[in-house]
């Protein structure tokens, strides 16, 4: 089934935080509309406030616009500055770590949108850890078993 709405008629179940009350809000637009296989969102990100923790998801393919705003782009250890109309594609992967910091006086507003994946898993490197999506469990690197194998004869 098509859907057509508009932005400003998106009800408040599809938002989080929808009267912004905390350092983030967020419109899930296209679930709202029921898309499938993407997810598409607006981002609006306070002054002095980060969109999420720094992350990359191994199958879950993104694309950011910035719609307003400026900040930092924090990608696979650099810092890069962005403002309005800067896109950037993010692809599935460890190689694809990433979160946006506002640092300006504005609210910095992101379209974002993405694949969703089956079994994605998501690692934060600055906490060490891994979060299997689906299962809704998080486990820390560093309590990795070491020198396992799945060889079954040795």
């Amino acid at each position: 089934m098509n859907n057509i709405s508009n932005i400003y008629n998106i009800p408040k179940e599809y938002m989080y935080d929808p009267n912004f009350q905390s350092k983030m809000k967020t419109i899930l637009i296209g679930d709202s509309i029921g898309c499938e296989k993407i997810y598409v969102n607006i981002d609006y990100i306070k002054p002095g406030a980060v969109s999420v923790k720094y992350h990359s998801h191994s199958k879950q393919e993104e694309f950011f616009l910035v719609i307003s705003g400026e900040g930092i782009l924090r990608m696979n250890g650099e810092k890069i500055l962005i403002s309005k109309g800067d896109v950037i594609s993010k692809l599935a992967g460890k190689d694809s770590r990433h979160q946006f910091i506002n640092n300006s006086s504005d609210i910095l507003q992101i379209l974002d949108i993405g694949t969703r994946e089956k079994d994605d898993i998501i690692t934060y490197p600055d906490e060490n850890l891994v979060y299997i999506k689906d299962k809704k469990q998080v486990f820390n690197i560093d309590n990795s078993i070491k020198n396992w194998t799945s060889e079954p004869n040795e």
